[in-house]
């Protein structure tokens, strides 16, 4: 079953989604940093917010390949290269689980908005639920927040993921104008 379902990605597909897979995981620390230092003393997971960042990448696997299933391939690839790389930080062997979550998520948004193309709101809306399933699942695993702390996590992520789901569809834009993928 899972030959069955590789074998409709192309061989473009695949190295794309990896690249994708590989450029998220390399600016998570570097953003993540950047967003703690700015988060600490409000109280807001960071990671919420730097999190539409590094969503980017997965709805980019997806929206450039149009291949379903993109999402959730992009965030298992990556939650076994943080593995793989000694990345996995506090959720451990769960890593993969938590990174597809997200990738799922994309996946379900583009199939419910994105019928054809990719669009704006598709890529929006996308990351911005991949980015909250994303906070949520980091807080069953391993934050445990109280309810006032995940709800002001969960608006970041919302508002975060949103700008990033912007940022993938801009960037989609750019390559599909300049013929680099169809």
């Amino acid at each position: 079953m899972l030959k069955k379902w590789l074998s409709k990605f192309t061989l473009f597909h695949l190295i794309l989604i990896a690249a994708m897979a590989a450029l998220g995981v390399a600016v998570k620390p570097v953003v993540s940093t950047l967003a703690h230092v700015v988060t600490g003393p409000l109280f807001i997971p960071g990671g919420a917010v730097a999190g539409g960042i590094y969503m980017l990448f997965p709805v980019l696997a997806a929206s450039l390949t149009g291949a379903r299933g993109a999402g959730a391939l992009c965030g298992l690839c990556q939650g076994l290269l943080a593995m793989a790389l000694g990345m996995a930080g506090s959720q451990g062997a769960l890593s993969p689980l938590i990174y597809t979550l997200p990738g799922l998520a994309i996946d379900v948004m583009f199939l419910a908005l994105a019928r054809k193309e990719p669009n704006l709101p598709a890529c929006c809306f996308a990351a911005l639920l991949a980015n909250v399933v994303g906070t949520v699942s980091m807080n069953f695993v391993v934050f445990s927040l109280p309810l006032i702390p995940l709800l002001l996590g969960l608006c970041a992520a919302a508002l975060s993921g949103g700008l990033g789901g912007a940022a993938a569809w801009g960037i989609t834009k750019q390559l599909r104008g300049w013929g680099i993928v169809k």
